[in-house]
């Protein structure tokens, strides 16, 4: 390799007297440094972006995935996110780890007590569910971690509400369109959802939410998640036997081993529900025996009244 110096300093140099033998390991200091610089480059992928050691990557993302299936204990969640940051490292260019880094860092955020932790996770997650929608914009997965990362940002920020409310019903609009069943109908109870818990001002609109979520059904009907949200709709809507329908059904259903924590967490919020739901009914037919009672009693006080005047 021939190292071609700058002209200014040529002259330089040869104004200057250095030794023979001073300028000769001098080029060769330059020539051993080029060379240690361009094998150190990082291989790149044909879209010219660092390609980094996929084999490396890949043994990372399995590990994650084992440690994601036991995301219930939050240590292993956690444990999934650094080895998903780390297999980002070592393969850039993968849409697969991306949207997975996405989920991962979800669950987190939407699980944690520590609100810096919350915040930090959900950050991140956009910004890995954006990359992975730059990587792949035809597949689903990347854009529906993106708006539920979005959707959990907002709920735990004014501001972040403000302008999550489009991007979330872009990104869940853009899963429908390239895939409708994506995930059990997942797309269609994020815009349930969102409907649901937005403030009226923001588009919240209960009965629509009602229909994205009915709309959910043909493809989740053993979604945990979907149920309890169509039962929480209902009852904002005062269609309790509806809701209280659809916890009966939550609670027999067929546990999905891949979403067994979302399954608990569906339960228990579903039994809870329920609770309040039948104290409320019990409350109501009380409230009618009370009532009956008293018309029964004016009725009684009337014929008495006209007995006496009689």
């Amino acid at each position: 390799m021939t190292i071609q110096f700058p002209s200014r300093l040529v002259k330089l140099l040869g104004k200057q007297r250095f030794p023979a033998r001073t300028i000769l390991l001098g080029g060769c200091a330059l020539t051993l440094l080029s060379g240690f610089a361009c094998s150190q480059r990082a291989p790149e992928s044909a879209g010219g972006i660092d390609s980094g050691n996929p084999k490396a990557a890949a043994e990372r993302t399995a590990a994650a995935d084992k440690l994601y299936q036991q995301r219930e204990d939050m240590a292993q969640a956690r444990q999934s996110v650094a080895l998903l940051r780390q297999a980002r490292i070592e393969d850039y260019a993968s849409y697969e780890i991306a949207w997975k880094l996405s989920r991962s860092d979800y669950y987190v955020g939407d699980h944690t007590d520590n609100d810096r932790e919350r915040v930090d996770s959900f950050r991140e997650g956009i910004q890995a569910g954006q990359a992975a929608v730059k990587l792949h914009d035809g597949k689903p997965e990347g854009h529906f971690w993106l708006g539920a990362n979005y959707g959990g940002s907002a709920k735990n920020s004014t501001i972040a509400s403000y302008s999550s409310v489009e991007d979330i019903r872009k990104e869940m609009e853009a899963v429908l369109k390239l895939e409708e069943g994506f995930q059990a109908g997942s797309a269609y109870l994020g815009l349930g959802q969102l409907y649901l818990q937005a403030p009226r001002m923001l588009g919240g609109d209960r009965q629509k939410a009602i229909t994205y979520l009915e709309k959910g059904l043909p493809f989740g009907k053993d979604n945990a998640l979907l149920r309890l949200r169509l039962a929480e709709a209902y009852h904002q809507v005062n269609r309790d036997q509806e809701a209280l329908k659809q916890i009966d059904y939550l609670l027999a259903m067929k546990i999905d081993p891949a979403f067994t924590a979302e399954y608990k967490e569906a339960v228990e919020k579903g039994q809870k529900l329920r609770g309040e739901l039948r104290a409320r009914s019990d409350l109501s037919k009380e409230g009618r025996q009370i009532g009956k009672g008293y018309v029964l009693g004016l009725a009684s006080g009337s014929e008495q009244q006209s007995e006496h005047a009689v």
